[in-house]
């Protein structure tokens, strides 16, 4: 097998995140469920957009949370998914360069704007999300660069960009080319909202063994499985995947590989939980940083658990403290 050149390379939902406090008062008044997630066409977004108090504006989306992440503790990340040739995806671009994570995908012209997600955080550190995808669902195997591909020892998927036909197609085409040349496919499955329209193919995905490592939190793998028992769906869907990695609320996350389980328990900070945006995404980075460097199940958990425990500690999807230092120390 040929040397890597990165260690994950994903593809996802190409979006800028403005992130901005608010009041209880203000989501009754914008007709918004706290804690939901919903998708807005574009006049929805500039609407929303335009009574939202002062924001923080990076690029985001699950899976670009999670190479910055990777980035942050040392590892080696690149990134797939299309903007627009406007602003918001010069910003989106800037950033996530910025961040250390390769970025090559070519800007769309004449299509949707770029995609934005509009993140309003409540005294609570709940999260409520309102996203327009835009450009980012206009993704199409043409933008993929094969050398790019066949360089990552992981290819990262995440399932808000599988919900649409023609990135989902990219997808695909990049898993073949991911396993002809023996690297790995992980695919996270990012919310339930996207696996009950899509459970067939998902599953028959598995069990064609184009995914060699799942990512789900138990109300994702409960839903993948239809089955009410976190455990008893674990156990349903573990011979399908070589490696599957569980969030687990309160109870911390687990691995399991080859019949076996490894439970870690949540990490904690000092500074608490102020803002919950982006805790799996950096759970997953975590995680395949440690896999990257060769540690054990256990490691690659507390790493994980390590790096959600930061970046729910402050606002925003993006670690600030030192994730590579508190790696080195575990």
């Amino acid at each position: 097998m040929t040397e890597t050149r990165l260690d994950v390379l994903a593809i996802g939902d190409a979006v800028v995140d403005v992130i901005a406090e608010a009041k209880d008062d203000f989501l009754v008044r914008e007709g918004l469920v706290k804690g939901s997630m919903q998708v807005l066409d574009a006049d929805g977004a500039t609407a929303l957009y335009a009574h939202m108090g002062s924001a923080r504006e990076t690029s985001g989306g699950s899976a670009a949370n999670t190479m910055a992440g990777i980035a942050a503790m040392g590892g080696r990340a690149g990134f797939v998914g299309q903007v627009a040739d406007d602003q918001l995806g010069e910003i989106f671009a800037h950033d996530i360069r910025a961040h250390g994570v390769e970025f090559l995908t070519p800007p769309r012209s004449g299509g949707e704007p770029t995609g934005r997600c509009l993140i309003l955080v409540t005294p609570d550190a709940q999260r409520t999300m309102n996203t327009f995808r835009g450009a980012a669902h206009e993704l199409t195997a043409d933008a993929l660069d094969p050398g790019q591909i066949r360089g990552a020892a992981i290819l990262y998927l995440e399932a808000y960009l599988w919900r649409s036909a023609g990135p989902r197609a990219a997808m695909e085409q990049a898993m073949g080319i991911a396993h002809g040349a023996g690297r790995k496919v992980a695919f996270t499955l990012s919310d339930i909202a996207c696996i009950k329209p899509h459970r067939a193919e998902m599953l028959a995905m598995l069990d064609a063994g184009a995914i060699d490592l799942l990512f789900a939190n138990e109300n994702e793998i409960r839903e993948l499985a239809d089955d009410g028992d976190r455990d008893a769906a674990i156990t349903a869907l573990q011979d399908k995947v070589p490696l599957i990695v569980v969030t687990c609320g309160s109870d911390g996350a687990m691995a399991i590989e080859g019949g076996r389980r490894v439970l870690v328990p949540i990490a904690r900070t000092g500074a608490g939980v102020v803002d919950t945006t982006g805790a799996g995404d950096l759970f997953a980075a975590g995680f395949l940083v440690g896999q990257a460097q060769g540690r054990s199940l256990e490691d690659s958990l507390r790493i994980g658990a390590i790096a959600a425990a930061e970046v729910i500690s402050h606002f925003g999807a993006r670690p600030e403290a030192d994730l590579r230092a508190m790696v080195a120390a575990l």
